[in-house]
């Protein structure tokens, strides 16, 4: 057993948790094969262990090809079955085939919600990180990740690839999150889902038959439940301002999305710039390659003065015509793009709007959305607003929630003025 910060407490609680640890291996059908495993543990006498959805995605999208086992830490295998799935939250409720392969084992219990956590607060990780072995990885309690559009607990701590799944449990050996992912980019970042999403998935599916057939249908009724409250958040907050002297820009407020802004040296020559970038960073995992579920907004401010009509004009919509959008491929159709002229309190804009179905996913779209002010001949606006995994309806809001966040700070100048 490898144990990280805790001491006597991690050896505990890995002794209390170990009976009831497995790791969760997803296998080509017919033969031994690994093509992901994972970590997940024990939550009913019944033999159901909850792990992430992303360790059992491709069973659950193409459960032909694919079949689940589990390995516990004694060395014990057998079947598992897939009941049900909360892919908006990454998680996965399963059952073991045979339970009397488990049978005396105690299920983990979850810590009531009636005693929440307290920042630095001791938390135990445990799985199987890397394949090598059985684990428990010790760190802190550090609240929830801030501008996050799903609930996700902060764990100071490490979280290695093959942990996902696994349980993370309080001094005493109760379930207060699912191991889940960690920011390679910096050290002792790591997050869970909060175990009351695990314990919800369990009393609603429990008695769920075994998934057979593909779930994508179940897959596409979550993200857009998720979608609508997504959008219903989004369109609810007014925009910010932008600090631009001439226009109205659509900045969204901090509240789920890191907004983050960059501009050209003050000495420099030609056109000059200022870009401001916005991102959600909870994304939904759906297979691999596909991630939904989030939104995307960012604008650049443009000064040519020094460049001349004529230049300016050029660098102006080639930038427009520069905007990448994604090839059409398995997972979705063509998008199907329409421009127009519309007007925003006086301000000219040129709009291209582009819409892209979901080929498994019914219902869902992603959506892109190009601006361009058109007021003046040597400075101008051009923003662009991605949403991913939204309904036609949504698709619609949103657009029009985007649109609207365009405007003339104040009335135009005189002509010739600023050329």
């Amino acid at each position: 057993m490898a144990e990280a910060a805790g001491g006597g407490g991690g050896r505990q609680a890995f002794a209390q948790a170990q009976a009831s640890l497995l790791q969760v291996r997803t296998l080509l059908r017919g033969q031994d094969s690994q093509a992901s495993v994972g970590s997940g543990f024990l939550v009913g006498e019944a033999g159901h262990l909850i792990t992430n959805y992303h360790v059992v995605s491709r069973f659950a999208l193409r459960p032909s090809q694919f079949r689940l086992t589990y390995v516990g830490a004694d060395g014990r295998e057998g079947a598992l079955q897939l009941l049900d799935v909360d892919v908006v939250h990454d998680l996965a409720l399963l059952k073991v085939a045979d339970p009397s392969g488990l049978a005396g084992r105690r299920p983990l219990a979850f810590r009531p919600a009636a005693e929440p956590l307290q920042r630095g607060e001791r938390i135990h990780a445990l799985g199987n990180p890397l394949d090598v072995g059985f684990a428990v990885m010790g760190g802190l309690y550090n609240g929830l990740v801030e501008r996050s559009f799903l609930p996700t607990i902060f764990f100071g701590g490490s979280l290695s690839a093959g942990m996902s799944g696994g349980p993370a449990l309080d001094d005493a050996g109760r379930v207060v999150g699912i191991n889940v992912a960690a920011r390679r980019d910096g050290e002792q970042v790591s997050f869970l889902v909060p175990a009351a999403f695990a314990e919800r998935l369990l009393q609603a599916a429990r008695d769920a038959p075994p998934v057979t057939a593909p779930m994508h249908a179940r897959i596409a009724q979550q993200l857009l439940a998720h979608q609508d409250a997504l959008v219903d958040a989004f369109v609810g907050l007014p925009w910010q301002p932008s600090g631009h002297a001439r226009y109205r820009l659509p900045v969204p407020q901090e509240r789920f999305l890191r907004c983050w802004g960059s501009s050209t040296p003050a000495d420099s020559r030609g056109l000059l710039f200022e870009r401001s970038d916005c991102r959600m960073d909870s994304r939904v995992f759906v297979a691999d390659r596909l991630a939904t579920g989030y939104l995307s907004v960012r604008h650049e401010a443009y000064d040519g003065r020094r460049l001349g009509p004529l230049r300016f004009a050029e660098r102006y919509s080639r930038s427009f015509r520069n905007e990448a959008f994604d090839a059409p491929g398995r997972q979705w159709t063509a998008p199907q793009c329409h421009e127009r002229y519309v007007q925003r309190d006086g301000l000219p804009l040129r709009v291209l709007m582009c819409l892209r179905a979901h080929v498994r996913l019914a219902g869902l779209h992603d959506l892109s959305l190009l601006v361009a002010t058109l007021d003046d001949s040597t400075v101008g606006a051009q923003g662009r607003f991605d949403a991913y995994g939204v309904s036609w309806e949504g698709a619609q809001r949103l657009a029009a929630h985007y649109l609207d966040g365009f405007g003339l700070v104040a009335a135009p100048a005189a002509p010739g003025a600023g050329r």
